[in-house]
């Protein structure tokens, strides 16, 4: 095997992944992100609860509406 060509991954994935993090940094480290989301979703969570992080107050959706009658706005002369 000659000194630039890439080595197989399948004979050698270790100096394979090592050539690649050299000669082709943008899809080895996208592909470590990418592999690194299903990892979070299963590990996240119980990381969350041990740090304290608790249940989340819901999201209201209706503008609550003010009790008693409503004051007249003045002082705009538009009347």
């Amino acid at each position: 095997m000659s000194g630039n060509a890439a080595p197989f991954f399948y004979k050698q994935p270790f100096r394979y992944l090592r050539w690649a993090s050299h000669h082709k940094p943008a899809y080895f480290y996208s592909i470590i992100v990418g592999l690194m989301g299903p990892v979070f979703i299963i590990v996240a969570p119980p990381v969350r609860k041990y740090l304290g992080d608790g249940p989340r107050p819901k999201i209201p959706l209706t503008y609550p509406i003010p009790k008693g009658p409503r004051p007249r706005p003045t002082g705009f002369d538009d009347e």
